[in-house]
């Protein structure tokens, strides 16, 4: 039995990196034989038996259900709440409110004021006012609806685009200016002198929802006085501060776990109300609590992608030099000073070579459910209005558009302090072999407005990005044990947020210990059991999670290496490490198996304690892409079909090519909602409301939107400056360009420039009308 164990967990024959010796970095890998293969996910049968535990899975012996109450008004103060009527419904627990003292509580304070947990002063549709626990989820919400409020209605604002204007109904005592930013680098007048085309535009891009699968919320419960929460986040341990700040606890009485969690797409990167409610639910209880926001709930209190109001001004030489961008964005974060505005401009700034730039933002508050992070913040709504100018600029001074953005390639950043280079940039590379993959300039020629026969109409569109982030957020500090037996733990705080993040580290474990990836056994998102590590989201989880799991796993090969150095007499510069083996590099015959370490045996466990440093100094580590796309326009009915796209991405290094593959068609599949389906609508005009909180009327993309040739294209070399594995972020540069690309797409085979999110039937139908009224 001894014999036929020793490759269970080992894989024979593959070689492992070089040990550095102990106290010394690790080096760039240079070619690898685990990290960058299509493996499956090492949770794939969980995930798809049913039998991985997401926190909306979790049932606890005696557990309650708890509802919320929200208010059904944009604008309105509490004056009263009566809870006699629910508190005294068949199986209700527990019921909180604005003025239980318990319940009593601040949830933050920002630049717009004090905001308390159940605030009496309710500034959007969905602000929450009371709250109930019961036996069962029907009796909590027949209770909620027992509850009688009464409401002094105010008038509300529920367009960004009113909010400043004189008479508006100011939505803080303050008024409705959260903020406004100027930035600006040389001369925009000047600029706009020396350009021989000047072309100004306006853009708007609608709200969007990150609807997740599985819905916000938790279970929490209390064990005497230290609290455990399971929720559905990207990031346990922000949970646990935001908890714990709240409740006035101590960080070490709050546990927060999150092994599985069913989408985010950055509205799950904080905490919510729920999980304090929860939390005060099971408190006054003295039982656990589950409490899941219904789909409808998460429409209007969990986050949102801000509505964008642009106009973008540019000038360019004949030449095809950009001489001056000039950029406004009107946007709201909702209710709160939530960010609506935060990088709408960075492309603007930094992604093309312009010497003369201006933007300014102005971001407002609305009536309206407040903003969240989602899948790379302001940069798609930054893409629609700079990557359909640039379109337009290409056609104005009769060159391609891959062309045009080839001239104005930049070397280096320029909307950051001292201009830092960046570690690497395959912006050109990506246009190039990304233009090569599609056979951009055959498909140019064969179709667009002037190849048209008949109704259908066909043409190409591409748009290129960068994202401001996606080089990694320390620290994190990461776990691995390797056993006597020659098994292997991984502990790690970082979510997955289904993206594959444990499949990537156990590849990295594998890749340095020569262990099989699925025999790896993983701990994460636990602030009870695993280390600190900041929430996955913004690109930054496998750049900043897999140089602490390589250093970690390189610290237990260095310790390996001690061991077997004592057990051979020589000198640790004189071994390799082989994975199953330790051997002489001298004398083959001079060798040890790890499982045979009388050390390791003695010891029981070898522990590796890997951190993450900082980022390179005076460098700036940024992903870049390009992706190209051809669409179908029928343009009697105003259907819009799209055929096929190229996504050309510049992330360092492929870490597991299926999941990276994955990432790509789930970014265009998120980019196309933003271009052709999705919008959030408000009854602005009388109630303030939102009219299309479900599935049915907010409008996804399905599988019949999205294209079944979809290309996904990596782009090399690793970044060897970048962090010890040579990655950078892929999850937001994906969906950056391309619901650019299918604008400028369909302006090249209607000759319609589509400025407005969505681009659905009814408004192409619409333009297409109105162009053959016009003649």
């Amino acid at each position: 039995m001894a014999d036929e164990s020793k490759d269970i967990y080992f894989v024979q024959g593959i070689p492992v990196p070089d040990t550095p010796l102990p106290g010394k970095e690790p080096e760039a890998w240079q070619e690898t034989n685990v990290v960058g293969k299509r493996l499956p996910r090492v949770d794939a049968y969980e995930r798809v038996s049913g039998s991985a535990v997401y926190p909306s899975d979790v049932h606890l012996p005696n557990m309650l259900h708890g509802a919320i109450l929200r208010c059904p008004h944009p604008h309105a103060r509490v004056r009263n709440v009566d809870t006699s009527a629910a508190s005294r419904m068949p199986g209700v627990r527990a019921v909180i409110r604005g003025t239980t003292p318990e319940a009593d509580l601040v949830w933050k304070k920002d630049a717009a004021g004090e905001m308390r947990l159940f605030d009496p002063h309710c500034r959007f549709e969905g602000e929450e006012v009371a709250a109930v626990a019961a036996e069962t989820p029907y009796q909590a919400r027949d209770a909620i609806n027992a509850i009688r409020v009464d409401y002094e209605v105010l008038p509300f604002v529920a367009d960004e685009r009113r909010a400043l204007q004189a008479g508006s109904p100011p939505v803080h005592s303050k008024g409705n200016l959260s903020k406004s930013d100027t930035y600006e680098r040389g001369d925009v007048t000047r600029g706009f002198a020396a350009a021989e085309v000047v072309l100004e535009e306006s853009y708007r891009t609608e709200c969007e929802l990150h609807t997740p699968l599985e819905p916000h919320g938790c279970v929490a419960s209390w064990e005497g006085r230290s609290l455990t929460v399971w929720e559905s986040t990207q990031g346990v341990y922000a949970v646990q501060s935001r908890v714990a700040e709240v409740l006035k606890l101590p960080l070490a009485r709050v546990r927060v776990i999150g092994h599985y969690m069913g989408g985010g797409f950055g509205s799950k990167l904080e905490a919510g109300k729920y999980t304090v409610i929860a939390a005060l639910l099971a408190r006054q209880s003295a039982r656990p609590v589950k409490l899941l926001l219904t789909r409808e709930e998460t429409y209007l209190a969990v986050g949102n992608r801000p509505p964008c109001n642009m106009t973008l001004k540019a000038g360019v030489k004949r030449d095809g030099t950009l001489t001056a961008l000039e950029f406004t964005c009107l946007a709201t974060g909702g209710a709160s000073p939530a960010g609506g505005t935060s990088l709408v401009d960075w492309l603007i700034r930094d992604l093309y070579t312009c010497p003369n730039v201006r933007t300014t933002l102005t971001d407002v508050f609305t009536n309206a459910g407040p903003a969240r992070a989602f899948r790379a913040p302001g940069h798609p709504q930054g893409a629609w209005a700079l990557e359909q100018m640039m379109d337009a600029l290409a056609e104005a001074v009769g060159m391609d558009p891959v062309r045009l953005r080839l001239k104005n390639m930049a070397a280096f950043s320029q909307a950051r302090e001292g201009n830092p280079a960046y570690t690497s940039t395959g912006f050109r590379k990506c246009l190039e072999q990304g233009a090569a993959a599609f056979g951009w300039e055959k498909a140019r020629r064969e179709t667009g407005a002037q190849a048209a026969r008949g109704h259908m109409r066909r043409g190409v569109g591409m748009a290129g990005c960068l994202w401001v982030a996606g080089g990694g957020r320390p620290p994190s500090t990461v776990i691995v044990k390797l056993f006597s037996d020659g098994s292997v733990n991984l502990n790690m705080g970082a979510s997955d947020l289904g993206t594959g993040t444990k499949t990537v580290m156990a590849m990295v474990v594998a890749e340095e210990l020569g262990i099989k990836p699925e025999a790896i056994q993983i701990e994460n998102a636990d602030t009870g059991t695993t280390q600190y590590a900041t929430p996955s989201g913004g690109s930054k989880t496998v750049p900043t999670e897999a140089p602490a799991v390589r250093n970690a796993a390189v610290q237990v090969k260095q310790k390996l290496m001690e061991m077997a150095a004592a057990a051979l007499k020589t000198d640790v510069s004189e071994l390799a490490y082989q994975g199953r083996e330790i051997v002489s590099r001298r004398d083959a015959s001079k060798r040890i198996a790890v499982k045979d370490l009388d050390a390791l045996k003695r010891q029981g466990v070898v522990v590796g304690v890997g951190y993450r440093g900082p980022n390179p100094k005076n460098k700036v580590v940024n992903p870049f892409g390009a992706q190209f796309c051809e669409v179908e326009v029928n343009t009697k009915t105003g259907e819009l079909k799209i055929l096929r796209f190229v996504a050309a991405h510049d992330s360092g290094r492929v870490m597991n090519r299926l999941t990276y593959d994955n990432q790509v068609f789930g970014g265009i599949t998120m980019g196309i909602g933003l271009a052709m389906t999705e919008a959030r609508i408000l009854d602005a005009g009388q109630t303030g409301k939102m009219v299309n909180r479900n599935w049915h009327d907010y409008k996804l993309p399905t599988a019949l939107d999205v294209p079944a040739d979809i290309t996904s294209l990596p782009i090399g070399p690793a970044d060897a400056e970048a962090n010890n594995t040579g990655a950078k972020g892929l999850g937001e540069p994906v969906t950056i360009p391309t619901a650019a690309a299918v604008a400028n797409a369909v302006c090249h085979a209607t000759g319609l420039r589509i400025t407005q999110t969505p681009i659905n039937p009814l408004q192409l139908v619409q333009r297409l009308a109105e162009r053959r009224k016009e003649g």
